[in-house]
């Protein structure tokens, strides 16, 4: 990596230059110009460049990048280059959902646990996990190797299952609750939720009628 102040946005089209090259690499495709990635990806040739500098040289000058080498040096610039050990707590649909999601080990995470507090959902096994109350969590995690853990409790619940994850010393955290969690500076979290997503398709949606209607009205 040559440099350590890196954009978050350089992080998130990272992700998307992977999943595009994996794409690329599933059809057998060896070699691809910046142009077609850069098509593919929805940027400019200048954008991927200057991200991919952020950590190091690629591609070769006339020919283009090598998709299987520039997918293990993106893996290993966002540290996928190994499996993650992740705990879920909330088994509702969307943590059953994830939970029986075949994708994660093939992006480098691997679900190995799962937590509930409800007791009626305490010994279920779910896509091969037994469900554990969330006051075993500290006592597995170190013997389990878990470094992440994924929120999917209700709202009123995500900060007790914070909780559980930073007294079980667990410094990652990602969090599909709509609550904003309180935790120590030490421990990151990364917040999902859908409808900012749809908030910004309402705004351009909008956008675009307010526009259209403005050129209407001038003719």
């Amino acid at each position: 990596m040559k440099s350590k102040h890196i954009p978050r946005a350089t992080i998130q089209r990272l992700a998307v230059y992977l999943q595009v090259l994996e794409a690329l690499n599933d059809e057998e495709i060896e070699v691809v110009s910046s142009e077609a990635l850069a098509r593919a990806c929805d940027v400019n040739p200048s954008q991927i460049r200057k991200d991919l500098a952020y950590f190091g040289e690629f591609g070769v000058r006339g020919v283009g990048y090598y998709v299987a080498k520039l997918i293990q040096s993106i893996k290993v610039s966002l540290g996928t280059d190994r499996i993650w050990r992740t705990a879920l707590i909330g088994v509702g649909n969307l943590g059953r959902s994830l939970l029986r999601y075949k994708g994660f080990p093939k992006r480098g995470f691997q679900v190995v646990a799962a937590f509930d507090c409800d007791p009626f959902k305490i010994g279920e096994t779910i896509a091969g996990l037994e469900v554990m109350c969330p006051r075993r969590m500290k006592e597995n995690v170190k013997d389990m190797r878990i470094e992440i853990g994924i929120i999917t409790t209700p709202t009123d619940r995500a900060q007790r299952a914070a909780n559980y994850l930073v007294e079980s010393d667990i410094h990652c955290i990602l969090n599909f609750s709509a609550a904003r969690i309180h935790v120590p500076d030490h421990v990151f979290v990364e917040y999902v939720d859908f409808f900012h997503h749809l908030y910004a398709l309402t705004f351009k949606l909008n956008t675009s009628a307010v526009q259209r209607f403005e050129s209407f009205s001038k003719n």
